[in-house]
């Protein structure tokens, strides 16, 4: 992958100070907080976005709740979410992701400093196991992050959003904060060898009020909507711009 070299060879000196303190978050997880460690994610983020040449618009950070637990729920473009995702919150964010990414090195490390909630798709009694547990975090206060469309599109274009993803937030009665990604697929899946710009725009959160009478399919729709026009006025303000042109 082109672009994972290129940060790797820009990157090299800083990265066995990296890999050793990452270990140490994840090895030790009672000792650091929360805050701390999603602070570190946000510093490799960076280091990834500078050493690949990757540029982030980033707007609507006002729209993520100031206290509560909340639900942060993006569309799913590429494996560069993660990182642009880490910049846009100054806050501990814990994500469900697929169990069998921690089968991976740093990943898995990445992973439990965010104290991420893994989810075996295939097994039934655990992902339901899954939803509790989000549940628990989001009356505990606390922000979860779930993907709705549950794999990437490495495009602009939106999956199904399935509905079981916003049960949690249903049943803790707590905002639903979408979040719109364009061009978040060009760092990693797209085939530029040059800068890319991607976008990531918070949207004002969907609260208990406005859903309550809602269904879960019928939330999972709304929310995708949200993010959908917004995908579109992302692309009409930008598609005439110099930089825009370049990613594409």
């Amino acid at each position: 992958m082109y672009r994972l070299s290129r940060i790797v060879v820009k990157k090299f000196w800083n990265l066995p100070g990296l890999l050793i303190r990452l270990n140490q978050y994840a090895n030790h997880l009672e000792k650091y907080p929360a805050g701390e460690r999603m602070a570190f994610i946000r510093r490799i983020s960076e280091l990834v976005q500078k050493g690949g040449g990757i540029s982030l618009n980033i707007e609507g950070r006002e729209h993520f709740p100031k206290e509560g637990g909340f639900l942060v729920c993006p569309n799913h473009q590429g494996i560069f979410d993660a990182f642009a995702i880490a910049s846009a919150v100054n806050f501990p964010l814990a994500p469900v992701i697929k169990r069998e990414l921690l089968s991976y090195p740093v990943v898995k490390q990445l992973a439990l400093c965010a104290d991420a909630i893994p989810m075996d798709r295939g097994d039934i009694r655990q992902s339901i196991q899954v939803i509790r547990e989000v549940q628990r975090r989001l009356e505990a206060a606390r922000a979860c992050l779930i993907f709705p469309e549950g794999t990437r599109s490495r495009g602009n274009e939106l999956g199904v959003f399935k509905s079981g993803c916003f049960k949690p937030a249903v049943r803790a009665r707590c905002p639903i904060v979408p979040v719109a990604l364009v061009d978040s697929f060009l760092p990693f899946e797209g085939h530029a060898k040059g800068p890319v710009m991607g976008y990531l725009h918070v949207l004002k959160p969907l609260l208990w009020e406005d859903y309550q009478n809602m269904t879960t399919a019928q939330i999972a729709e709304t929310v995708k909507e949200q993010i959908r026009r917004e995908m579109v006025s992302i692309l009409s303000r930008y598609e005439t711009q110099t930089e825009w042109q370049q990613a594409r």
